[in-house]
């Protein structure tokens, strides 16, 4: 089984995918715009270039995602809340590449930096407005350098 986390863009799916799949390395399969979806699909004009369907893929990981319009999702220009896509890694360098290339232009809501249970941690909510935890699995004989 693979657990997969869909996002829902305001016309920027493409976008964001294209910047996810440069900062953690992936690639997208699947990129399919409203614009080829059936003949009598109630879709507007205005959204047949927006993406109905997105795919990448990261490594055995996958994000999917779709530009939200009325039609499909309702609630698509309401703030996301309730759930982070989470990145883990052995590597704090790594994770603090990560975090630093999707806080770039976004919001941090906690910097990167060393935590009572990781040696490196943050949070955040990049320029399209998904919310990211990026963790750094401790090594087992790793000590917080406080305490």
């Amino acid at each position: 089984m693979k657990i997969v986390t869909s996002l829902t863009f305001k016309g920027n799916c493409r976008e964001a995918f294209e910047f996810y799949a440069r900062v953690l390395g992936g690639r997208i399969t699947a990129a399919f715009p409203y614009g080829d979806g059936p003949p009598d699909m109630p879709v507007g004009p205005e959204y047949k270039d927006q993406l109905m369907h997105c795919w990448l893929e990261v490594g055995d990981q996958a994000l999917m995602g779709c530009d939200g319009i009325p039609e499909f999702a309702p609630g698509y220009h309401q703030p996301v809340n309730g759930f982070d896509v989470t990145l883990h890694t052995d590597d704090p360098e790594q994770a603090r590449g990560w975090y630093e290339a999707l806080v770039e232009g976004g919001t941090a809501t906690m910097p990167f930096g060393e935590t009572f249970w990781s040696p490196g941690y943050g949070g955040l909510i990049d320029r399209f407005g998904t919310p990211w935890m990026v963790n750094t699995r401790p090594a087992a004989d790793w000590k917080p350098s406080q305490g």
